[in-house]
């Protein structure tokens, strides 16, 4: 298995982006990772669509945009028209996950698939063989 780096947007001086966008882009990092978060899935509110746009002009690498959001599959062709390489959703998120990555795939994506620390692996069981990532959570988002 290959590993890639993909660092969090989240860790980024937000004063000044276009610094560490840069630090990011001269760096032997793999993939950006950008943590969405809307207050209700989750308890924190980190950035939403002005930014990923903002980011995507001028990032180099290919985008991991990870959404820790009620609905995720409301803003699947949003996140397509960003240009990111990835979605990432949560499994507790979704309701009907394999539509949902069906939809991620059929929007030019790949798909990752997201489980909170609760979750138990199992889970994964009937989806795995669909899904282009899954990203274990170490800590409840």
């Amino acid at each position: 298995m290959e590993t890639l780096i993909s660092p969090s947007l989240l860790s980024a001086n937000f004063i000044n982006l276009t610094k560490d966008i840069e630090m990011i882009n001269n760096s032997e990092a793999d993939w950006l990772h950008l943590d969405i978060m809307d207050g209700v899935f989750v308890p924190n509110i980190s950035f939403g669509f002005p930014v990923i746009e903002a980011v995507a002009k001028e990032c180099k690498k290919p985008l991991d945009v990870h959404l820790m959001i009620v609905h995720p599959e409301n803003y699947i062709k949003q996140v397509a028209a960003t240009g990111a390489m990835m979605m990432n959703v949560h499994f507790e998120a979704c309701v009907h996950l394999h539509r949902t990555i069906q939809e991620i795939h059929a929007a030019g994506m790949k798909a990752g698939v997201t489980l909170n620390p609760s979750t138990p692996i199992c889970m994964l069981e009937d989806i795995i063989n669909d899904v282009d990532m899954v990203l274990l959570m170490s800590v409840n988002p």
